[in-house]
């Protein structure tokens, strides 16, 4: 089942931070913790993979909220969406296990937003995500360059690089759908 309790908490502790000015500008990097629960493992008792992605859509919440992202959302009657992913497990997260997760942009062209994402435990990584995202408006990718100038960010740029542009070129050669 989807978080939503913590979903709504996540939302609700950006918008005071943002109130009381701890805003993010859109090229840092949001941290959030929190805890690994009992609904969340797997029958090996660690943070079940599929719940790893779910959580994430947390750090990319508080993300929005804090760079006044999710204020033009509303406002433009925008949406989010995930287009690609691509994920690393490198160390088990057990139940109860206090999580560090950090959210930044790692890169955007015209069309996507490239963000990257990170769970710690006791300041080591325990999985990293890039993905592809994008701002919708009726149900369709919007140019980057709209939301940027709604930041009031038109003339930052950041395109991607190193690893980000390498998935991008290699995810074009993946065939669709892949089995036929």
């Amino acid at each position: 089942m989807y978080p939503f309790l913590r979903y709504a908490t996540t939302i609700a502790h950006a918008a005071i931070q943002a109130k009381k000015g701890n805003t993010l500008a859109v090229n840092a990097v949001s941290e959030i913790t929190l805890r690994c629960h009992l609904s969340d493992i797997d029958n090996f008792l660690e943070m079940n993979n599929g719940r790893v992605l779910t959580l994430y859509d947390l750090g990319r919440t508080d993300f929005a909220v804090r760079s006044g992202l999710g204020t033009q959302l509303l406002k433009q009657r925008w949406g989010l969406v995930v287009a690609g992913s691509t994920i690393q497990y490198r160390k088990r997260i057990r139940a109860f296990d206090k999580v560090t997760m950090k959210t930044h942009i790692v890169g955007f062209d015209t069309r996507w937003i490239y963000v990257e994402q990170s769970m710690w435990v006791k300041g080591k990584p325990c999985s990293s995500a890039l993905l592809r995202t994008g701002v919708t408006e009726g149900g369709k990718v919007i140019e980057t360059a709209r939301v940027m100038a709604a930041l009031g960010q038109s003339d930052w740029e950041l395109p991607p690089t190193g690893y980000v542009a390498e998935w991008i070129e290699s995810d074009k050669d993946r065939p669709w759908p892949p089995m036929g």
